[in-house]
């Protein structure tokens, strides 16, 4: 049973899950409910903070693809800090190497973010939905300081370094992601 007393920190690694449920089939997450999805896995518990850690898109003037996809970041983060979600922006941002987009400074503003939460003691357990392995020494630092670290992974995909690493795992399916779909995403 959880303990409503419990302070959780939820800390969403965006670009990773932007993938993970495009991977799914859940394409437009621009109105997706993330702070709906963010107390269901607190069950009962108190979310103390809820931070989304996001490459920025950045495009010229005369980039229409790059400005339409900033457009809708834009929306994304706007929504994501309406009174209805309450989630914090933490923006790295987006290299181009090689034609390819690299996120860069995501990932250690996350683990900065993990580390100080627990030095400061503003949460009991962290919620961790991310992937990313460059992780793994933040969460266990965050052990040794006597916080809990939940690890959500997706089953089609998941990461068994940060599973074996966590206090405790879960695993979601695309049937307990739907529910946090907008109808409207949904047909």
């Amino acid at each position: 049973m959880a303990n409503p007393e419990q302070r959780v920190a939820v800390f969403i690694d965006g670009g990773n899950f932007y993938f993970k449920l495009k991977e799914l089939g859940i394409k437009n997450i621009s109105h997706f409910g993330y702070r709906q999805l963010a107390e269901w896995l607190a069950r009962d518990r108190k979310v103390a903070y809820a931070g989304y850690y996001v490459g920025v898109v950045r495009a010229k003037s005369n980039d229409v693809k790059g400005q339409k996809l900033r457009a809708g970041q834009v929306n994304l983060f706007n929504f994501l800090r309406s009174k209805e979600q309450l989630f914090e922006i933490r923006q790295g941002y987006l290299m181009k190497s090689d034609g390819v987009y690299h996120e860069k400074g995501v990932d250690v503003q996350l683990a900065v973010d993990l580390l100080v939460g627990a030095y400061d003691n503003t949460y009991d357990t962290a919620i961790l939905l991310s992937s990313d392995t460059d992780l793994i020494p933040a969460v266990k630092k965050v052990k040794e300081l006597g916080k809990s670290v939940e690890y959500i992974g997706f089953a089609h995909h998941p990461t068994i370094a940060l599973q074996t690493r966590a206090t405790l795992s879960r695993l979601l399916i695309k049937e307990e992601i739907e529910p946090f779909v907008a109808k409207e995403q949904m047909r």
